[in-house]
Formats: C-alpha cells, sequence, structure tokens
C-alpha cells in the first residue's frame, strides 16, 4: 500500500458536514415536487391529466414519507450503536473516540475528556492538534488503511514523548480511535542523569531524546541524525564525526540494543569534554570497551568488559594475555592498526579465562589523547557465534571423514577379498604337513585382522551390514560379563544395576557387544590405580525431545545404558572431540582412536543416541539411548530357529558372475568352478546385459557387484529380471546392504553378501540360492 503525507495531496475534509446529509435533500426534493404536483392538479381542468397529476403527486408523497421513516429508524440504531459503543469505551484508561466517516466525534470517554478539556474541536483532527502537527494526514493514512485491513496504528513522536494512534473500523457506525502514550524504557538508570552522552534515534532516523551530557556535547537540541553526524551510516564501535556549537568533534559511537524499532547511541570523546569525569562516564557505558596503548598495554576496561574478560587486569595487563587465536602476534595487529597498514580492524578472538570457552569480536578504532594515537576496542560476545561455527565445520569435517572412510574401506575389502581368496585357493592345495602350510595360515590370519580394522572405518561411516534382532540387554549384559571382568582386570571393580521392567530393544548383538567393550576398555585405562566401572540400564520415558550436543533426541521411550568411571576425567575443550576418528588422549601406541568413533557410528546407525559427561578429576559417564522395540517381542524371541542344513552338494546351475576388479573376479569365478559350477564372467552392467541377450542362455544365478562404473548392480539386475523373473541374485558389496537403493524397491529373490568373503562363504551362499 502507498503511503501519502500532508505535503503531496490535498488535506482530507475531517471536520463535521455543515450541510444537510445528502439523504434528507433528496426526501426534500420529493416532498416539494409532490406539493408543486398537488397545486398544479388544483389549477389544472379536470380530465385525465388532472387525474394523473394528483396519483403521481399522491406515490411522490407516500415514498417522501417512507424515506422519512427509514430514516428514522437508521438514524435511532445508529444512536444506539455509539451508544453502546460509548459505555465499552468509557472505563478505557486512555483516550477514546468514536468518529463517522468524515472525522466528526460522535462519541469520547472520560479520559479523552479530561485529556483534550482545553478543546472545544467536534473533530478529531482538532483535539489532536494540540499534541502533534498536522494530524490530518496522519488520520488520512490510519483511515485508509483500516479500510482495508480492519484496523491499523502508528507511532507518533510528539515534544511529550511517543503516541500511538490506533484505529478500528466498525462498520458503517464510524471508526474507534484510540490514543495511548507510549512510555520511555527503562535503563535502570535514569539516561537524563547519564555522564555518557546519549541519544534515542527512531526508525526514520529522528533524534528522539537527547540526555543532559548530549546536549552539553552538541550545544542544541538535534531532531535529525543528518543534522548531527557528518557522515551517514553511523559505523557502531568505530570514530564518528559529529557537528557540535565548537566545530567537529571525533567520538566513539557504542550502540545499545534496539527495541522497538529505536536505537540508543553512546558516544565517547578522547578529550572528555562530554563530562566532568572521563573515568566515570567510561565504566558507565553499556557496551564492554577497553582502552589500549599502541604497544597492547591495557590502561582501561571498563565494568562490562572486565566481567567479560573474567581475569584481573592490572597496570601491566597486555592485551595478549587475556585474548589469543590470531595466528600472528597480537602487538602487530595492533602496531598496524595504529598506523593505518591494514583495514582488517575487527578480529574474532578467544578469551584467555579458565572456566569457560568465551570468544569476543575485537574491533579496534584510533583516537588521539594528549598526543598520543591510542586505540579503543569494543567487544561483542561471539561466543555462539563462534560455536556454531565450530559445529557447522565439525559437521562438515565429519561427513567428509565418514565418506572417506566408507570409499577406503570400500577399496580395501575388494583388496581383502582377493588376498583372502586366493589364499584360500592355496590353503586347497596345500595339507598341515606342507612347509607352507603355516606361512598360508598367517596370512590368512592377518587378512582377517585387516578386515576387522576395514569394518570399524565402516561403523564409523555409518555403512556396515548390521544383523538386527531383538535383545534384552540383561541377558546381553550377562554373557558379556565374563569377558568384560577379565578385560577390567584385578585392580577394577565392574558393578551392573538394571531396571527390573527393562524392555527390549531391536540391535546387533555383536556390534553392541563392540560398543560396551570400547567403553569399558576406554573406563579401565582413565583409573590405573583402580576403581569401579558401573554399568546401570533403566528405562527412559521423555515427555518432550530432548536437545544437547547438536543432537536431538525425539520424545518416547528409550533404554538407556549409562557406563561411568571414577577415573581422571576428560576436559572439557576435549569433549567434544571425542568421537572423532584416530582423535586420542593416550600415549602413542596405546590406541588407534578408533574405538569411541566405532561407538558413535554404530549407535548411530542402530538408531540410537551416544551423550558423554565428564569432570575433570571425578569421572566420565557415557550415555547410550536405545528406542524401546514396539513390536511383539514373544512372537519374535519364539519364531522357529532353523534346523542346521545338511552338507550342501554343489555343481548344478549356472552362474553369470559380474565384478569389475579382475582379481576379485578370478577368485570367485575359480571358487565356483571348483565346487562344479558352471560360471560366465562379465566385467560391467553392460557386458551381462548384453551375454543375456542371447534366449537360449539358461541362468539360474546372478552374482554381481553392487558398485560399478556406469550402470550399477541393481539397475542391471532389475533390466534382466524383466525377461528372466525366475533367476535368483546374490549381491556382493564392501559397503553395507543398506547403502544402495534405498529409494528403489527391493529385488525379489535375492540376498546379500558382504566383503571381504571367503571361498567357502561364497560357494555356500550360491548353493543356499539354487536350493
Amino acid at each position: 500500500m502507498t503511503s501519502y503525507d500532508a505535503s503531496d495531496m490535498p488535506s482530507p475534509m475531517l471536520t463535521a458536514p455543515a450541510s444537510p446529509p445528502a439523504r434528507g435533500r433528496v426526501m426534500l426534493a420529493l416532498i416539494v415536487a409532490a406539493a408543486l404536483i398537488v397545486a398544479a392538479r388544483l389549477v389544472a381542468p379536470p380530465g385525465i391529466v388532472a387525474y394523473g397529476l394528483a396519483g403521481a403527486g399522491a406515490a411522490m408523497m407516500l415514498a417522501a414519507l417512507a424515506m422519512l421513516v427509514l430514516a428514522r429508524q437508521r438514524r435511532t440504531a445508529r444512536e444506539a450503536a455509539v451508544d453502546v459503543l460509548a459505555g465499552f469505551i468509557e472505563k478505557d484508561a486512555s483516550p477514546s473516540f468514536v468518529t463517522d466517516e468524515e472525522g466528526a466525534i460522535t462519541a469520547r470517554n472520560a479520559s479523552a475528556g479530561v485529556r483534550f478539556s482545553d478543546t472545544e474541536s467536534e473533530t478529531l483532527a482538532g483535539c489532536l492538534r494540540a499534541v502533534f502537527a498536522n494530524p490530518t494526514a496522519v488520520l488520512y493514512r490510519l483511515r485508509c488503511r483500516a479500510k482495508l485491513d480492519g484496523s491499523a496504528r502508528e507511532d507518533v513522536v510528539t515534544r511529550r514523548g511517543h503516541v500511538r494512534v490506533a484505529v478500528h473500523e466498525i462498520g458503517a457506525q464510524g471508526f474507534l480511535w484510540r490514543i495511548e502514550d507510549m512510555p520511555e524504557r527503562s535503563t535502570g538508570r535514569s539516561s537524563e542523569t547519564l555522564p555518557v552522552p546519549m541519544i534515542t534515534v527512531g526508525r526514520s532516523g529522528a533524534v528522539l531524546f537527547m540526555n543532559d551530557a548530549a546536549r552539553s556535547l552538541v550545544g542544541e537540541r538535534v531532531k535529525a541524525l543528518d543534522r548531527l553526524f557528518v557522515t551517514l551510516p553511523i559505523v557502531p564501535g568505530a570514530v564518528n564525526t559529529i557537528t557540535t556549537k565548537s566545530g567537529p568533534v571525533d567520538v566513539m559511537v557504542a550502540e545499545n540494543d534496539s527495541v522497538a524499532g529505536r536505537q540508543e547511541l553512546f558516544f565517547l570523546t578522547s578529550s572528555g569534554a562530554a563530562t566532568t569525569d572521563t573515568g566515570a562516564a567510561f565504566e558507565t557505558l553499556p557496551v564492554p570497551m577497553i582502552k589500549i596503548s599502541a604497544s597492547g598495554r591495557i590502561l582501561m576496561a571498563n565494568r562490562l568488559a572486565s566481567t567479560l574478560i573474567g581475569v584481573d587486569i592490572d597496570a601491566d595487563t597486555m592485551l595478549g594475555q587475556v585474548m589469543q587465536g590470531l595466528g600472528r602476534p597480537i602487538g602487530d595487529w595492533l602496531r598496524d592498526t595504529v598506523e593505518e597498514k591494514t583495514t582488517h580492524s575487527s578480529e574474532f578472538l578467544r578469551l584467555a579465562r579458565q572456566d569457560r570457552e568465551v570468544f569476543v569480536q575485537v574491533t579496534l578504532s584510533r583516537v588521539r589523547e594528549n598526543g598520543e594515537t591510542l586505540l579503543i576496542a569494543v567487544l561483542n560476545d561471539a561466543t555462539e557465534l563462534k560455536t556454531l561455527e565450530a559445529q557447522f565445520v565439525q559437521s562438515q569435517k565429519m561427513q567428509a571423514i565418514g565418506q572417506l572412510a566408507g570409499g577406503v574401506a570400500h577399496d580395501f575389502n575388494n583388496l581383502l577379498t582377493a588376498i583372502s581368496g586366493h589364499c584360500d585357493l592355496l590353503l586347497l592345495r596345500h595339507d598341515q604337513g606342507d612347509q607352507d602350510y603355516g606361512d598360508l595360515v598367517q596370512i590368512n590370519q592377518n587378512a582377517n585382522r585387516a578386515a576387522a580394522l576395514v569394518s570399524q572405518l565402516l561403523a564409523f561411516s555409518r555403512k556396515q551390514t548390521l544383523r538386527p534382532e531383538i535383545l534384552d540387554l540383561r541377558d546381553t549384559l550377562s554373557d558379556l560379563t565374563h569377558l568384560l571382568n577379565r578385560l577390567v582386570g584385578e585392580k577394577v571393580t565392574l558393578t551392573l544395576s538394571h531396571d527390573p521392567v527393562l524392555k527390549s530393544i531391536r540391535a546387533d548383538k555383536r556390534q553392541l557387544e563392540q560398543v560396551l567393550m570400547n567403553l569399558v576398555v576406554n573406563a579401565r585405562d582413565a583409573m590405573p590405580k583402580g576403581g569401579e566401572i558401573r554399568i546401570e540400564t533403566e528405562v527412559v520415558t521423555l515427555n518432550e525431545a530432548l536437545s544437547r550436543d547438536r543432537a536431538t533426541v525425539p520424545a518416547g521411550e528409550y533404554v538407556s545404558v549409562r557406563v561411568c568411571d571414577e577415573g581422571i576425567g576428560i576436559e572439557s575443550d576435549k569433549l567434544q572431540k571425542v568421537f572423532e576418528p584416530f582423535y586420542t588422549t593416550k600415549r602413542t601406541g596405546e590406541g588407534t582412536g578408533l574405538g569411541l568413533s566405532t561407538a558413535y557410528g554404530i549407535i548411530k546407525q542402530t538408531g540410537g543416541f551416544i551423550f558423554v559427561d565428564s569432570v575433570p578429576g571425578s569421572g566420565t559417564a557415557f550415555t547410550l539411548y536405545f528406542p524401546v522395540y514396539e513390536g511383539d517381542v514373544e512372537a519374535a524371541v519364539a519364531a522357529p530357529v532353523p534346523k542346521p542344513a545338511a552338507a550342501p552338494i554343489h555343481g548344478e546351475g549356472v552362474v553369470l558372475l559380474v565384478e569389475d576388479e579382475a582379481p576379485v573376479r578370478a577368485f570367485a569365478s575359480r571358487a565356483l568352478r571348483l565346487r562344479g559350477y558352471t560360471v560366465l564372467e562379465a566385467e560391467c552392467a553392460e557386458d551381462a546385459l548384453k551375454t543375456l541377450e542371447d534366449p537360449t542362455l539358461s541362468v539360474d544365478v546372478f552374482v554381481t557387484d553392487v558398485v560399478m562404473p556406469g550402470m550399477d548392480g541393481p539397475s542391471w539386475v532389475r533390466e534382466a529380471l524383466k525377461t528372466r523373473p525366475d533367476v535368483r541374485v546374490v549381491f556382493v558389496s564392501g559397503y553395507a546392504e543398506g547403502a544402495f537403493g534405498d529409494a528403489q524397491p527391493a529385488v525379489p529373490n535375492s540376498v546379500f553378501l558382504p566383503k571381504p568373503f571367503s571361498l567357502s562363504q561364497l560357494t555356500e551362499t550360491v548353493h543356499q540360492q539354487l536350493h
């Protein structure tokens, strides 16, 4: 909507109308016309014309009488409505008026009568002229907006302060107006007596208030920022030039929090011209500020700055002693600012306080005092900003490391599949008495150890294949207790505490045991002199979402597991790094730094949450949350266990093997042929589809890699199953089973075999698919 001002449009008439309403004039005209027609009848000769004139006159007189009756009814209804509105606003503490469409006052409350007792105007514009200039334009803008939106309001700056004018449209009855005085915001200390020059500025740049110190500095009362400042916009935290009666003056400008569109600006002069006590003025500034010499010595810090810095400041304290993290000597930064060699006068630094981590944005400005160049530093608490930035960087870094770990693990699994597979082929040709048998066993065992390390990388990147089942943590911990007691040794006591009504969860038992062992081993290492490790389980009901450590646990029912120790604890600045891969506080050779990152990946992939709390010198507690399993636990537990199958009989069937890694394809092909299968090889999906174009070719099983150049495994298999729907499928991959095809329907008659796999695992999987 376009805003109008009184200067660019004619002022609308808001005074009460002096002439009768238009409806009254119409009725008067009808009566006069009827009278003339009757008179014409009297003078006209008798006949049809005379009777016609008489009838027309009678009809017009009846219409006039009907309109008079309707007008009286409407006037009565309007007066009743006005009486209701007057009764409604009578007790309002703020002056209220009811006006018609043209601004004439039809009702006012007692407060309005008291406030505007010195005026006898019958229009609202006439009453408000005693409050602010040119009320006609303001009332016209508000009336136009009220017709569109139903209501409107506007804050007007007056000599007595802020006045809010509000209007509500009340249909055919006109408008309801409310005039409200807006109180000044309290600052805890009277701004008028504050020794620091201070002004309050409105949205449009009007100077709403100047305290005594500001008027003394400027020498007069100014009404607009452009009359006060030499250049606009104002730069808070820097030196700005203002115009005074005695000439231009350089002042440091500090901005307080704005409220309701208003700004509070505070001025600090190097000469102290605005106040008799410069130290008192500096001390009472509502913005953290410090005065620094060119060498970096802190000359003065106001109360807010001292509280923010949090350490004692004496006459010899240097800025570098209370702040750090610039990346170069702070003295060089200060010297470059004094000599105007740098344009970066604002930096983010970390305070040296020990109780908590605090970041500040430091903005430097040059001032002259007694012929010496000094620096004024304005401090802004940037802890929340830097924390969010650190969380974002950490999230990006963890995502990149996870992708890297997943990719490395995939490539390593291909290599390990080839190494362990060909080792299996060699073991088939050597018996235990052979000289090379022991070497082959060593190769096989170390390949399996490498596969375990790769599985940790996959667990961290959440791309391992889980085998979830319904678990009761009491049974799981009971089975694990013997192994855990062996891990902790004789100096450490392991205590278990269970909730008597513990509920079931759904997780991979083997991976969950790995998590608990990692946490218990870390707790043992944190207590070199011995102590107690407590494992506590409990059912927790969250009525609302729990947010902490950049994670949000949805409301619901969870089983929590707490692993607590009495060890040395973890420092607060290191607490958020414990889940990072390869981060460890242990000495070289004592740990890889993958334990907690692996545990984190397993818990997140399971759908749970893990948090850590620690007090240096008192111990550490890891808390795990697992969603309670909502399915039918009894049915899941009572499911019949399949009987072990008899020894497989191989050698029947045709296998199409699709694998882009030549060593893996060579091993898998030889392994299947050794078991008697007919093997067709293809190094990519396109070759496989071309092979299947032969309609006379019979294939029983597809054995295919998932991730390949060009078309991936699930894509080409879905295409091939359109013409061969009965073929069974075995997917093999170094990634997790759920890491592919999430957006596609599951492939029917398919199973997943993770890499690295042995000769027997491959051949048995193919046999089970065929039978």
